[in-house]
């Protein structure tokens, strides 16, 4: 079993288990049903191909046994593994460890976010992930805990409703993570995932970038967002290319492109946690409440 301080500290393995390189069948090797990355870009993965095509690999991916003999589970090198395939080698180099379902996923998600190539919604899915087997809880069940704790932290629900150990848990996996704080991921990254479901849907599938969804996903009409969607994945469209299809949308009378909704999404957001809270019980808070009230009117009757 892996042990670690921190995902930022160097991983240290039981020195009685294999980890040296060494050289495998290439279809020895399979893939992990969970990944926290789906998309990868064709351009830069044909550069990596041709670099494979004239160097080889090399840096070795590493796997881990599945249980099965001979047969090993990519724990990352994904890039790696596709570009030596696309090459046709037959034998790559790995390092082989024995890792957990958890230990792997976490490996596999620092290396990316490390990388930087993870985009928002597949770094979002894949905390989730890695949340849901540290809380030993369904994936589904993390967003509502992690909105409990943020709404616990500014003082709209008792601090009782928390589990305690759960919430320690999601602090320490962020900790370790120290790429973002649990409060920014429920404020800013959990939102990503009421993004329209088709995008969605090709984010997970790895068939566009995560640029080019996100100003797809700004467009109001559900026809012409889809349509506009099939054609950029099927061609694989450039940004440029979107926003002018964008543009002349707008100047055909088409669905105006939306304007960013984040902001006001959060607004929404407290207005319905507010409605639910026991703010209305308490006479220091509602005296707080109505001078945000009155802020809150005087900009936006200056905004007209």
């Amino acid at each position: 079993m892996a042990r670690r301080n921190s995902l930022k500290d160097e991983w240290k393995f039981e020195p009685d288990l294999a980890s040296e390189n060494q050289s495998i069948a290439i279809n020895a090797i399979t893939l992990p049903d969970s990944q926290p990355r789906r998309y990868f870009d064709p351009q830069k993965l044909q550069q990596l191909t041709e670099s494979v095509r004239q160097h080889g690999i090399l840096e070795p991916l590493l796997v881990r046994p599945t249980g099965k003999a001979g047969l090993f589970e990519l724990v990352a090198g994904e890039r790696r593994f596709r570009a030596a395939k696309e090459v046709g080698l037959t034998v790559v180099p790995v390092t082989i460890r024995e890792l957990s379902d958890e230990d792997s996923l976490q490996l596999a998600l620092v290396e990316n976010l490390q990388r930087e190539d993870l985009n928002p919604v597949e770094e979002t899915e894949g905390v989730l992930q890695l949340l849901a087997l540290r809380l030993n809880i369904p994936r589904i069940d993390v967003p509502p805990l992690l909105y409990r704790m943020r709404n616990g932290a500014i003082g709209n629900i008792n601090q009782n409703v928390l589990i305690n150990s759960e919430a320690q848990a999601v602090e320490t996996v962020f900790a370790e993570l120290g790429t973002i704080s649990w409060e920014s991921f429920a404020t800013a990254r959990l939102p990503l995932l009421r993004l329209p479901p088709e995008i969605l849907e090709s984010l997970r599938s790895g068939k566009i970038a995560y640029t080019k969804a996100q100003v797809i996903a700004r467009i109001k009409d559900d026809q012409q967002r889809h349509q506009l969607l099939a054609e950029a994945t099927s061609q694989d469209l450039s940004l440029a290319q979107i926003k002018a299809k964008i543009v002349s949308l707008k100047a055909s009378g088409g669905a105006p492109e939306e304007e960013d909704s984040s902001l006001k999404g959060q607004i929404d957001d407290v207005l319905r946690l507010a409605k639910r809270s026991q703010v209305w019980t308490d006479p220091k808070k509602q005296r707080r409440l109505e001078k945000l009230l009155a802020e809150l009117k005087a900009l936006v009757a200056n905004a007209d």
